[in-house]
């Protein structure tokens, strides 16, 4: 069986008979999945840790500005999006077809604003075009070409698709479709299904927003899509909680995963480390699947469980501290 592991960030303000006013907080994710640490270098580690602060140094400045948290997610996911070490932006992982096929959303907790995009091939940040559906058309999500014809419309910057190949995503590609060659039956491996990048976080005005982009599965087809630009699957932000999903998406869809956080906390004032281990722990492995999620609630409290051996993530939190991870171990 394996090992479920999760922590949880123990980041909040004191809690006391009256609440304290908000102070700024933010949580980033690279990724669940299972990665181990015989097959992580000690130079990629430190590679895939540095994009990470980056990442939260990003978001951050912009909270400590005064900024809201809608600009901070967008900043720190923008980030992780032009690292190659990541599934998202130029580290997409390649479809079937050879091609990086991009999804992404972003919500805003106080409006309830969203805007989501689903098979980009040529936006090189797609949580950008995501916020521009958001906040310049009617809709919530569009998909293909028809999201690029828009984000053409409104100036987002576009890249020529091999701007998003790497060799090591070309490797995995070429690995999975030789094992698919030789069984054809076989379950997905682990690697076909993980890798997405987010970010969750609460502004000086106790406002929260989430953020997720990913590449998709590995070897992909049909026009696949998973979780992160399906909002209250894989992305949803409400007025005292956000959360962003990595995992296997199917599940978490079929789940509504991000919601049902978020729906826990409001309806049955559960905590959010309580609502996202309930989900997380249970309710997703329960039914087959896995991943992790990070979380943020309306004082600055965050969690990130996740059941898989890892999860790439970090956090600065409402009191200063902060930190990066990406197995379960305390010490990290």
């Amino acid at each position: 069986m394996r090992r479920l592991a999760f922590l949880f960030t123990a980041l909040a303000v004191a809690s006391g008979a009256q609440a304290a006013e908000p102070r700024v907080a933010i949580a980033i994710h690279g990724g669940a999945g299972t990665m181990s640490r015989a097959a992580l270098t000690p130079e990629a580690e430190k590679a895939i840790r540095a994009d990470l602060d980056r990442a939260l140094d990003a978001g951050h400045q912009v909270l400590v500005a005064g900024g809201p948290a809608l600009d901070a997610v967008e900043a720190a996911v923008r980030v992780l999006e032009d690292s190659p070490r990541f599934n998202a932006g130029r580290g997409a992982v390649y479809n079937a077809e050879g091609v990086n096929e991009m999804d992404a959303a972003i919500m805003d907790g106080h409006s309830l604003a969203a805007g989501a995009v689903a098979g980009v091939h040529r936006v090189r940040n797609p949580i950008g075009l995501a916020r521009a559906v958001m906040e310049k058309s009617r809709h919530v999500m569009l998909v293909g070409d028809g999201a690029e014809a828009f984000g053409r419309s409104v100036g987002i910057e576009m890249v020529e698709p091999s701007y998003f190949g790497t060799e090591h995503r070309r490797r995995q590609l070429e690995e999975a479709q030789a094992k698919e060659r030789a069984q054809p039956r076989a379950a997905l491996p682990a690697s076909a299904y993980f890798g997405t990048v987010g970010a969750v976080a609460l502004d000086a005005e106790g406002h929260t927003a989430a953020a997720t982009s990913t590449g998709g599965m590995t070897n992909k087809r049909w026009g696949r899509v998973g979780d992160a630009p399906i909002i209250g699957a894989g992305t949803y932000a409400a007025e005292d909680c956000a959360v962003s999903a990595t995992g296997w998406g199917e599940f978490f869809i079929r789940l509504a995963v991000a919601y049902d956080i978020c729906a826990r906390a409001a309806y049955r004032g559960d905590s959010v480390a309580e609502a996202a281990t309930e989900v997380v722990m249970r309710r997703v492995p329960g039914l087959g699947g896995d991943g992790g999620v990070i979380a943020i609630d309306g004082q600055g409290r965050i969690a990130q469980p996740f059941n898989t051996p890892g999860m790439y993530r970090g956090w600065i939190a409402a009191d200063g501290s902060r930190g990066t991870a990406i197995f379960a171990d305390a010490e990290e």
